[in-house]
């Protein structure tokens, strides 16, 4: 069986379409319609079924991929052990969106540095739904918010930086002290679905702030952009940049003590990356062991 059928069932299956799943694995729609063809007659079942633009699972297609999924990471785990020095296959990583411009390309450029022979799959969402895929194994890894749960020992956490709440407002406003800012100004929420918008929510109904809400998003740099425009304050975590904030958008700091948004990195205890990604971490720490957030 050829393991790159299997690796296109399985990208054809989280796609939900051909279309985006060859744009994905860089091939044509036809040949990945061959692809699924040749591995339907040799396992005897068939795996899709075409609705529209849209591709929907058999029955015998959702018990293959639920296996097909175990064998992938088998073959993950395989190519990581084969190798007594350097670790080699492909590492499954999860990220939440403001870290894709923010920590991880420096992550990413000294992995590279360390371990060559490893491919870095990324998939981005929130902190939410990449816990459940490194808790389902679906992911190796994930950069992510710490949940406010306890974490199962099956896991590992490792704190990678706090971040502050702050007050994002238009510079006209920045002399306003944050809490009368949060009380009196349109609220352009962080999104409440995310864990980072839960804490500042716990902390708006501590202070007992009931702002006018006019927009919810994830997006921090979308944020930023309307709160340029004039169309409100934000109360977000003080994130990495990898450029400064819009012109006229000032930083105001909360009151007191303020929360922090927790950052870290996620993995299986028993992962076979568990060595490389320690080692990534404290040479991360060592390159830049307390990074600064570059302010407007």
């Amino acid at each position: 069986m050829e393991t790159r059928f299997l690796d296109s069932f399985v990208t054809i299956a989280e796609c939900g379409s051909m279309a985006e799943a060859a744009r994905r694995l860089n091939v044509t729609p036809t040949a990945l319609a061959q692809r699924v063809r040749v591995l339907e007659d040799e396992l005897h079942v068939k795996l899709i079924e075409r609705s529209g633009r849209t591709v929907q699972l058999t029955e015998g297609g959702a018990r293959v991929l639920a296996r097909a999924r175990r064998f992938q990471r088998e073959v993950r785990e395989l190519k990581a052990a084969a190798s007594e020095d350097a670790f080699a296959g492909e590492l499954r990583l999860g990220t939440i969106s403001t870290a894709l411009t923010g920590m991880l390309p420096a992550i990413l450029s000294t992995l590279a540095k360390l371990h060559p022979k490893v491919d870095v799959f990324i998939e981005a969402d929130v902190s939410r739904l990449l816990y459940h895929n490194v808790l389902s194994e679906a992911l190796d890894a994930a950069l992510l918010i710490e949940p406010q749960f306890a974490i199962p020992k099956s896991l590992v956490w490792r704190t990678l930086r706090s971040e502050p709440l702050v007050v994002l407002a238009p510079t006209a406003l920045a002399h306003i002290p944050a809490l009368e800012l949060l009380a009196t100004q349109p609220l352009i929420r962080y999104d409440r679905n995310n864990w980072g918008g839960q804490l500042a929510d716990r902390y708006l109904q501590a202070q007992q702030i009931f702002p006018r809400e006019r927009f919810e998003l994830d997006a921090l740099d979308a944020i930023a952009l309307l709160v340029e425009r004039g169309l409100g304050v934000s109360l977000v975590p003080d994130w990495p940049r990898a450029w400064p904030l819009p012109p006229g958008v000032s930083i105001v700091p909360l009151d007191g003590a303020a929360p922090q948004r927790t950052l870290g990195l996620l993995w299986r205890a028993r992962s076979p990356f568990s060595r490389l990604l320690e080692e990534l971490l404290d040479e991360c720490a060592a390159r830049d062991p307390s990074p600064q957030l570059e302010r407007a």
